[in-house]
């Protein structure tokens, strides 16, 4: 069909950018998630470039046009992972029929329930990945501060309306109390993954839900 005015062709033309667009974002997005995926499962410094574009099916050399080298990639990935315990946090801590402790422990019991579905391998795609390159790269390093201070930040904010609600002991330091349930959950995931069962996790819950938060 012959186009039949300067205004058709305004609102046709601009359609061949955005589908260019849309499709590298496409391509960008399979590279991430599968390099997510396979990062978890199998660490950062062993997953290779290339086999992250073969699961993620896209032509070899697509990465490099998207990310100018591994660091970066990495550095992005540590958002990404970072992206989905937004999500988490979020999910649990609006459920409308729980007080502000019991968000919080749902919080850690569904990540529980996560990391037995995956046989507990994976654990905490931040942790493992502050454990394998955190001691070695300095971006990373800032990268990774950034974000564990983003999480520990979550877990403060449910305390104060955990402290509002009369749920945890006011002569609690909210800031420690914070940072020591953070460390402890890492701690209890990295030995979940050497005992390959979730039992350090259910006594991370108990110790801090029973002890340093129970009333």
């Amino acid at each position: 069909m012959a186009l039949t005015s300067l205004d058709d062709r305004s609102i046709i033309r601009p359609t061949f950018p955005i589908r260019l667009m849309m499709k590298r974002e496409n391509t960008r997005q399979r590279i991430v998630e599968e390099g997510a995926r396979l990062i978890r499962e199998k660490g950062f410094n062993n997953t290779g470039i290339q086999e992250i574009l073969q699961s993620a099916a896209v032509p070899r050399g697509s990465f490099y046009f998207y990310f100018k080298s591994k660091e970066e990639f990495g550095l992005h990935l540590v958002d990404y992972y970072f992206s989905f315990f937004l999500l988490m946090t979020a999910s649990c801590l609006s459920a409308p029929d729980k007080s502000p402790l019991q968000r919080l422990q749902s919080f850690f019991q569904r990540f529980r329930l996560i990391c037995e579905q995956e046989q507990c391998r994976s654990g905490c795609p931040i942790g493992s990945l502050a454990q394998e390159v955190g001691g070695l790269n300095e971006a990373f390093r800032v990268k990774l501060r950034e974000v564990f201070n983003k999480m520990k930040t979550g877990i403060k904010d449910c305390l104060v309306l955990a402290l509002q609600a009369h749920e945890i002991d006011p002569r609690l330091d909210l800031d420690d109390t914070a940072d020591f349930i953070l460390n402890s959950w890492e701690g209890a995931l990295l030995r979940m993954k050497a005992e390959g069962n979730t039992s350090p996790l259910l006594l991370f819950e108990k110790v801090v839900f029973e002890r340093v938060l129970g009333s």
